[in-house]
């Protein structure tokens, strides 16, 4: 394959998730009748979805301007893909608290803070590094 038909790949899928992760994140209910997809009690896993397939698609973007073809999802991408992740879940847990026992508010209380201070970690060693 080609690089130009590489990057053209690499922008349609990143296109494709990031239109579908803000419809979920913004739209969830709309997104969720629009494909017939069965109707739960909250919109927390659909949003949560959202956030990762944006993320993915903001990864894909990035992976687009590498000249190495086969490095990878980069630390960009993870960037992207932990901070808006674990920050749904965090407004989620703030905004909208769920009727769980302790222990599920405990273990996603722990996700939600490894992943986002891994996320914000990586990102103060990017924006930190010489260029």
């Amino acid at each position: 394959m080609n690089e130009r038909h590489r990057k053209g790949l690499l922008a349609i899928d990143a296109v494709i998730n990031v239109v579908l992760g803000v419809c979920l994140l913004v739209f969830p209910g709309q997104t969720i009748a629009f494909f017939g997809l069965p109707v739960t009690g909250t919109y927390f896993y659909v949003t949560v979805l959202g956030a990762v397939l944006l993320g993915i698609g903001i990864a894909l973007w990035i992976e687009r301007r590498n000249e190495d073809r086969w490095r990878g999802l980069g630390l960009a991408g993870a960037i992207a893909i932990n901070i808006l992740a674990a920050g749904t879940v965090l407004v989620w847990l703030l905004v909208d608290p769920f009727n769980m026992p302790a222990r599920g508010y405990v273990v996603l209380w722990t996700v939600t803070i490894v992943v986002l201070g891994t996320g914000l970690v990586e990102l103060a060693a990017v924006v930190r590094r010489p260029r």
